[in-house]
């Protein structure tokens, strides 16, 4: 077979967390928790499988759940979306991204990516028939505008950002937000792909939104993400927000990928999500962050900054001179403790002698694989 992904094969992830169960290691590399859901998620899902809600679901949603949707962001951001033409369901985060780049890029036309980037962005760009232009983030993981206002041209059909940004919690700040508008008052043609499927798991810093911004609201899909925000990972559930003449593109694509999402979990979310606060969602990740960060205190490995999402990024560049791949493997065979090395988000594999743990566990977890990583 001749393959359309010719640099794809098996996700780190996959590859990771196969080798973790294989050495029965803690496994600290899938972005996933390790502890329950909210038991009244586990209550409303009962009560919904009993009642009438089995067949498909409308195209976009149920009207209940965009409504809920369009609430809460209200709530949030203050924002007013019209529910029935501005919010798409999906089924994960993923197909929301890939159903968005086949929609609104055309062969030949060129998709902007910031690396380190999420692993689904570049592959969905070339089945949408994209040429992927790679940026690299400083080593600081800040954004480098003046390279990418020399990059973006009249070629340029899709600028992707990800903030708060997976695999190295940074969070864009003001100005970055502002040398974002401007690009985009720049090139009127472009189009944003906001990914924000961490935008409740914030700390110190404040999570600046394309919601926030007229001009980006305008010209932005943004990507959300219930299995994020709830725990609720292997439900696959996310949404996307985008202005109706882009959002009418994007339908025609997602009724032929997936027509309708799971109608039993939408009426499960519209229940949840009127009476849940996403705002304290922030406070509970960040306990988590410190406490793993206080375990790890007697390590080796240096802390970079955590500033959202539930990852947190360490150099071992005093530990071992092993390439990153290397390291997490060793690491995993050796200390029984399973993390993500950074170079596979990058295009050209670039190697800080960086990895990436997951601190969504519970503190057992987190006790027993910083009692291991503090031997190192």
């Amino acid at each position: 077979m001749q393959t359309k992904l010719p640099k794809v094969g098996t996700t780190i992830f996959a590859t990771m967390s196969q080798m973790a169960n294989e050495y029965q290691a803690i496994n600290l590399s899938q972005g996933f928790p390790n502890f329950p859901v909210d038991p009244a998620v586990e209550e409303l899902l009962a009560k919904n499988s009993k009642e009438n809600v089995h067949q498909y679901a409308p195209m976009a949603g149920l009207p209940v759940l965009l409504e809920g949707i369009a609430a809460m962001i209200y709530r949030i951001y203050q924002r007013s979306l019209n529910p029935a033409t501005e919010i798409l369901v999906t089924a994960g985060a993923t197909q929301g991204i890939a159903t968005a780049l086949q929609a609104l890029v055309h062969p030949g036309e060129e998709v902007v990516i910031l690396d380190p980037a999420y692993d689904c962005y570049d592959p969905a760009v070339h089945l949408a028939g994209g040429i992927a232009i790679h940026i690299p983030l400083r080593e600081d993981f800040t954004i480098d505008w003046r390279e990418l206002r020399q990059t973006v041209n009249q070629k340029t059909r899709v600028l992707i950002i990800n903030n708060p940004h997976n695999p190295s919690g940074k969070i864009m700040d003001q100005n970055d937000f502002d040398a974002l508008v401007q690009v985009m008052a720049d090139h009127p043609n472009l189009i944003l792909i906001s990914d924000e499927v961490y935008e409740f798991i914030t700390f110190e810093k404040k999570h600046f939104s394309a919601h926030h911004h007229e001009i980006l609201q305008n010209r932005s899909v943004i990507i959300s993400s219930f299995g994020k925000t709830f725990h609720l990972t292997g439900w696959k559930v996310g949404y996307l927000v985008a202005p109706e003449m882009i959002m009418k593109e994007i339908k025609k694509v997602h009724q032929f990928l997936v027509f309708s999402v799971n109608s039993v979990v939408q009426k499960t979310l519209a229940d949840y999500i009127s009476t849940t606060d996403v705002t304290t969602l922030g406070k509970f990740y960040q306990d988590k962050r410190d406490r793993f960060k206080e375990l790890m205190s007697q390590s080796r490995f240096e802390f970079l900054p955590s500033e959202g999402t539930y990852f947190q990024t360490m150099r071992y560049k005093t530990i071992s001179t092993l390439p990153d791949i290397q390291f997490c493997e060793w690491m995993v065979k050796e200390i029984g403790v399973a993390a993500i090395p950074l170079s596979v988000f990058y295009d050209d594999l670039c190697d800080y002698h960086i990895i990436r743990f997951c601190f969504a566990k519970t503190d057992e977890t987190l006790i027993q694989a910083a009692e291991r990583l503090c031997r190192i």
